[in-house]
């Protein structure tokens, strides 16, 4: 028997309730432990103990909710968005779908750079705020802003040539 398919005999069923518990849904909970054990088939691991793979298993499931969480809020705000918008100019469901994906994309990428380098883009390419704008709200000169954001541009270029190449 496969170790990954010992963990999720193991620890399917604990997995599934604590997120159901967690998320207050049993289609999400179920959706992110299957995840969780997707991930794991990817990269398999092997525990010490029993209550090390729980542990394990308790923090993945964590950060798979905050994920979960934070993609519905970036969907919500960009529904909000929509809503506001005259009807003209709204795009359709696959549009919208396209959109809030790159923006999960993104957000997801900015939490892999540091903090200011973050800050720095969003300010810049979301907010149109001057090099100079971003300096003083971050503190830091109009040059590490440039370079902030170059660091940034550049990031999103390796991901996008990685998803191009089909990698992860």
């Amino acid at each position: 028997m496969t170790a990954c398919r010992q963990l999720y005999e193991d620890h399917g069923d604990w997995l599934y309730r604590l997120l159901r518990r967690r998320l207050g849904n049993a289609a999400d909970a179920a959706d992110l432990a299957h995840d969780a054990f997707l991930r794991l088939l990817a990269r398999p691991r092997r525990f010490d103990s029993f209550d090390g793979a729980r542990a394990y298993l308790s923090t993945m499931a964590r950060g798979l909710c905050v994920d979960l969480w934070r993609r519905r809020e970036i969907e919500q705000a960009y529904l909000e968005t929509l809503a506001a918008a005259p009807v003209p100019v709204a795009p359709s469901a696959e549009q919208q779908t396209a959109v809030i994906q790159a923006i999960a994309e993104i957000d997801s990428m900015l939490r892999t750079l540091p903090d200011k380098a973050a800050r720095a883009f969003v300010m810049a390419m979301v907010l149109n705020m001057t090099d100079r704008e971003v300096g003083q709200a971050l503190g830091v000169s109009d040059r590490m802003v440039r370079k902030y954001v170059a660091r940034a541009m550049l990031h999103c270029a390796a991901l996008e040539t990685d998803l191009l190449h089909g990698e992860p």
